[in-house]
């Protein structure tokens, strides 16, 4: 069971932004923002989603239209693109329409659950945090749906980043992840990163710049609908980021 989350009085109320990056979502959407609405809801928070589509194909953007007309424009958020421009250009965007003091990122595709959210947000309350990630690699926490090698792939990104940058966290390449307006703003100012290093190198950066981390531990399920989009060439890249920011950082 999720801890308690202290109230605040109104004029000190903190507001959470949910920036969901989409593509080829339409299946997935309405549930996950349904799942979203029920948990903020349930918790008396004040809460956004902001929609970042890289104009699907599959009508992504339709559904979310009216997902918006049946949530209200003051919680759902189009922001919409005219093509498929990248994780981070997507939080980017994102962040132009937010008007959260909170940023909450995570996948629309049901790897990253909803219920995590009020543990995230008693974590950084409790600790005063400037980023709470959620891990998959510590007690607690588990990867559901994948087979060996994707198993590998990960565990191993993790561990290379581990050695060679030393950055304390257990879940570099996770993407789930709360973060103060102000700071995540900074952090994605300076990565350079793009695809399976992007997150990867905004963590290493934000240790860099000193800000303090905690984690939560999540029990990550691999997408319902659809296809992963991690390939071969991720790969190579995150290797690349791993190496630049070990002579840069």
């Amino acid at each position: 069971m999720a801890p308690k989350i202290k109230k605040t009085s109104a004029a000190g109320r903190n507001k959470y932004t949910v920036i969901l990056p989409t593509y080829n979502e339409r299946k997935n959407l309405p549930i996950i923002t349904w799942m979203l609405a029920k948990m903020f809801e349930e918790n008396s928070l004040d809460w956004e989603i902001v929609i970042v589509d890289d104009a699907s194909p599959d009508g992504t953007q339709e559904i979310a239209k009216q997902l918006q007309k049946l949530y209200t424009s003051s919680h759902i958020i189009l922001a919409p693109r005219s093509g498929k421009l990248g994780l981070g250009t997507a939080y980017v965007h994102g962040l132009k329409f937010a008007t959260g003091n909170f940023i909450i990122i995570m996948d629309a595709d049901f790897s990253h659950h909803p219920s995590a959210i009020p543990t995230m947000i008693a974590r950084q309350k409790a600790t005063g945090a400037d980023i709470v990630t959620g891990t998959r690699y510590a007690h607690g926490g588990g990867v559901y749906g994948w087979d060996v090698t994707r198993k590998l792939v990960s565990r191993g990104a993790n561990l290379i980043a581990d050695t060679v940058l030393r950055p304390g966290v257990s879940d570099l390449t996770g993407s789930f992840r709360l973060y103060k307006k102000d700071v995540l703003g900074r952090v994605i100012g300076l990565t350079r990163g793009k695809g399976y290093s992007f997150q990867m190198e905004m963590m290493v950066r934000a240790k860099a710049l000193g800000y303090k981390v905690e984690e939560c531990p999540i029990r990550f399920v691999d997408r319902v609908y659809g296809e992963s989009k991690l390939g071969g060439g991720e790969i190579v890249e995150y290797l690349k980021g791993v190496f630049t920011l070990w002579l840069n950082v």
